[in-house]
């Protein structure tokens, strides 16, 4: 594809910040609009098993609006079927309003000639008349998630309602102790969303068009990854998309931005917090690096012995910027930071704050720091965090 001549010419710096205002971190959130509002505003928020102050999902809003309650989360997300859970950036909360722009990811997996699980004959049938009759129901509920203890043996039945849920004839209504919950979707979804009249050039469009405004700018691979589409696809649309040609001092890529993150400069208060690793913000590491000059990985996969900065760590962001990283766990009424990585002493400050205030958010009432990756950055940082909880 050939890409038109850009628009304009942003700095780093104002990429930069057009990113953060993009993702709620600069400026005045919209906090009547809470966690749906964020929700809406990402456009996608990744789950994920792990929980060390908390699960990821949870992480997300509270990283933008402060400490929110995490019942009034899981409502935000669940209740009245504001939201449905499906394959996106990864597995992803997304707005109700976004299930007609999958279909064609729905039709993709209808017509997949060959699945890596054997379906037993007339299961299908079966699952979608016991949800049609008892749901909504969890896989157990369903005749059991596994076959053998091994997490990738699934049952027949598991088999059967995950395949129906990539189909769209099965919605994940909620999570229930992490299990999902289905339901039939012609019950979940609400009627006038719940069709695939969208062919996939406006699907595809639509998705390239949101995720340009969720990220307020970015590169061709960058808005491909933030719904994991096929860079062919969104070759296919994006000029079409009402996304418009930038570029941006020291990409060395051409980008596109929304248009209306363009006519307004950033401008606000910056949010100061810790990170999720699956945050939209940071979850893609080329762009990550680009755009802060960090480098991040989730080491909760690499063996405990190769691990640098910690099994969750969490990168803080402060000013605008990602000052450094902690990689937490609790101990009853006490968040632990097990390491604390510093981009110099200016970050002092800025990670006591976030500590205090995720350990609020979690019921803590008290931090303890066991290690410091520059030792000389140890003792200021326990003085700012005993003056705070004093």
């Amino acid at each position: 594809m050939t890409t038109p001549p850009p628009v304009t010419e942003l700095s780093a710096d104002e990429a930069r910040r057009i990113a953060l205002r993009a993702q709620g971190f600069l400026g005045t959130p919209d906090r009547r609009a809470g966690v749906r509002g964020v929700l809406r505003h990402l456009g996608a928020v990744q789950l994920d098993t792990i929980s060390v102050l908390a699960r990821s999902h949870e992480l997300i809003p509270y990283a933008r609006l402060g400490a929110v309650g995490r019942k009034t989360v899981e409502d935000a997300y669940w209740k009245d079927t504001h939201a449905f859970e499906y394959w996106s950036h990864a597995a992803c909360i997304l707005p109700i309003e976004e299930w007609p722009h999958f279909a064609f990811r729905r039709r993709a997996y209808r017509n997949r000639p060959q699945w890596n699980h054997d379906l037993p004959d007339g299961t299908y049938e079966q699952v979608v008349k016991q949800l049609r009759t008892e749901g909504p129901l969890t896989a157990t509920d369903l005749g059991g998630a596994k076959k053998t203890s091994e997490w990738w043996d699934w049952s027949g039945t598991k088999v059967a309602v995950e395949r129906a849920l990539m189909y769209g004839e099965v919605v994940c209504v909620e999570r229930r102790g992490w299990k999902r919950v289905y339901d039939l979707a012609e019950r979940a979804v609400p009627a006038d969303l719940l069709h695939d009249e969208l062919d996939d050039a406006e699907c595809l469009r639509r998705l390239v068009r949101l995720a340009g405004r969720s990220l307020g700018v970015g590169t061709r691979a960058d808005i491909a990854d933030y719904h994991r589409l096929k860079g062919e696809q969104v070759d296919a649309v994006i000029a079409d998309s009402g996304l418009v040609p930038v570029a941006v001092e020291g990409w060395g890529k051409p980008a596109w931005a929304d248009p209306a993150a363009l006519d307004t400069p950033p401008r606000g208060r910056h949010r100061t917090t810790l990170l999720s690793p699956f945050d939209s913000l940071i979850w893609e590491r080329a762009r990550t690096e680009r755009i802060f000059g960090f480098t991040h990985r989730l080491e909760a996969y690499v063996p405990k012995p190769k691990r640098v900065y910690g099994y969750f760590a969490m990168p803080v962001l402060a000013g605008g910027r990602l000052v450094g990283r902690v990689d937490p766990a609790r101990e009853g009424s006490t968040l632990v930071a097990k390491q604390v990585t510093l981009d110099g002493p200016k970050a002092v400050p800025a990670v006591a704050q976030a500590l205090l205030e995720a350990a609020t958010w979690v019921d803590c009432t008290d931090v303890r720091v066991e290690r410091v990756d520059a030792p000389e950055l140890r003792e200021p940082l326990d003085r700012e965090l005993a003056r705070a909880l004093a």
